[in-house]
């Protein structure tokens, strides 16, 4: 009992992370991944019911879905979209990085990964403020004018239902932009801790969680960029 005793004492001296209640840092992984997965579930279950209704509205009034995605910029849907490809490389490089024990390069990736985070919400800023100015905000003030496909022929457009396809279009990138900020937030927290050098090869748990967490917000992203702005883009 002694022996067993002693050896607990010193894996805790040897792993300072080591939370009191798990019996070794593999078991403390191990639960913090099994947590992080199980809230990954609940928030691929929160995003779905709005896919969804999504999906339940545009095929019943699909004329109006492709007429208010054509108000849309493919051209800041297509960047923010490389943005966060770039973003989830850099992350995957921060992991590596803290596995390698190399906070250097753990710092730089994790300041590079927020700036990319906040060049996305930056740009979906100028998209909503292009929304406000042309009165695609749902509410009292909405507006909506004829629509012209790639043939000049006029699309019948209900200005009700269009404004129906602004409404999930503001509530699924607000949402989904939210996450971005909660990301951009954690990443900011996790960098002055690497800096600090909590990290290490024994322990970079919370990186590799948060990783995980980041990867579905781009994800989801990459639905939402071809469902929301690439609806009819042909002739």
């Amino acid at each position: 009992m002694a022996d067993s005793h002693a050896t607990a004492v010193d894996t805790a001296v040897a792993s300072p992370q080591l939370r009191h209640h798990f019996a070794d840092m593999e078991q403390q992984k191990n639960a913090a991944s099994l947590g992080m997965w199980l809230f990954l579930v609940t928030e691929i279950m929160f995003f779905g019911g709005m896919f969804c209704a999504y999906l339940v509205y545009r095929t019943k009034y699909f004329n109006a879905f492709a007429a208010g995605s054509q108000q849309l910029s493919i051209g800041m849907g297509a960047f923010n979209t490389a943005v966060l490809l770039i973003s989830s490389l850099t992350v995957v490089l921060a992991v590596r990085a803290a596995q390698d024990g190399k906070r250097k390069q753990l710092v730089s990736y994790l300041v590079i990964t927020v700036l990319l985070g906040l060049t996305f919400l930056g740009v979906k800023g100028v998209e909503y403020r292009e929304k406000f100015e042309k009165h695609h905000v749902p509410g009292p003030t909405f507006q909506f004018t004829d629509t012209f496909d790639d043939n000049g022929k006029k699309i019948p457009v209900d200005a009700q239902h269009a404004q129906l396809f602004f409404s999930i279009y503001f509530v699924m990138t607000g949402m989904h932009a939210l996450h971005m900020i909660i990301g951009c937030g954690l990443f900011t927290v996790l960098t002055v801790f690497a800096w600090k050098g909590h990290y290490s090869p024994g322990y970079y748990t919370p990186i590799e969680n948060a990783g995980l967490y980041w990867h579905l917000v781009d994800i989801i992203w990459i639905y939402l960029f071809p469902l929301l702005y690439l609806i009819s883009r042909h002739s």
